[in-house]
Parts: structure tokens; sequence; C-alpha cells
């Protein structure tokens, strides 16, 4: 059985993630995947999210990475996972990235939340967005005529 890292100070519980970001447990990678979520709108973690949600020996953990991420709904979250979703190579990662976003679509609209999920795939498809990946992305989600 595998303790979450996280019972010592915050340094030592950063330190621990990092690690089980890099295990070859599947299970472990998830659960820091999960924590470094919590962590997205940081430069520094963002290509270790990225590596997590282009897992290439596990989609268990590009769904638990793209669930926390999606979760967090904000804007870094949102553009973690289309940033991943726009440079996924292999197919079963992609369609994991893909049935997340849809997923988590379908949860926002039935909970009313419909408007602020596409204020932010407005600003991730506006032409002042400097990553044109993420930008297609958005635009792709909202649809033609349908962003700035």
């Amino acid at each position: 059985m595998h303790t979450e890292p996280g019972t010592g100070s915050s340094a030592d519980s950063l330190a621990g993630t990092l690690r089980w970001a890099d295990s070859p447990s599947w299970a472990q990678r998830a659960a820091a995947g999960r924590r470094l979520a919590r962590r997205a709108d940081l430069d520094d973690i963002r290509p270790l999210l990225e590596r997590l949600l282009l897992d290439a020996d596990d989609t268990g953990v590009t769904q638990e990475t793209a669930r926390a991420l999606l979760e967090r709904h904000d804007l870094p979250g949102l553009r973690a996972v289309l940033a991943a979703l726009s440079r996924a190579e292999a197919l079963c990662t992609a369609d994991q990235l893909a049935g997340e976003v849809d997923g988590y679509r379908s949860c926002v609209s039935a909970a009313g939340r419909g408007d602020e999920l596409r204020r932010r795939l407005t600003t991730l498809a506006s032409d002042t967005d400097t990553d044109t990946d993420i930008r297609d992305e958005a635009r792709t989600l909202l649809g033609p005529g349908n962003h700035a």
C-alpha cells in the first residue's frame, strides 16, 4: 500500500510528489499528477504536468491528472489539458484527454457553469494567446464562428 506524500513540511511534500512523478507505479504517478495540479499556475510545474498528462505507460495517469486540472475550474488548469491534447501523439492518450475534456464540458454545463467554461475557452482562443496549439484546441471546442 502506498501512502500519498504530504505528511511532512511543504518542501518534503513537494519533494515526495516530485519523486512520485517519476515512479514506475502508475498509481504514484497519478497521485503526483493530482497533487501537482494544485500548482498548475507555476511555470516550473507545467512541464512536469504535461509529461504526466502524456504518460506513455498508463492512461490512468493521464485521466487522474487531467481531471484534477479541470476540476480547478480555471485558466491554468484548462490551458494545461489543452496543451497536452494538442501535443498528444499516442492515440490512446489523445482519446483519454479528449474524453476528459468532453466529460468536463458536460458536467459544467449540467451544473449551469457552461458560461464560465465558454469565457475561459474564448480567452484561450483569442488572437492574443501566444501558444497557437492551445488557441486552436480552444477554437475547436468553441466551434466555428465562436471565438475572438
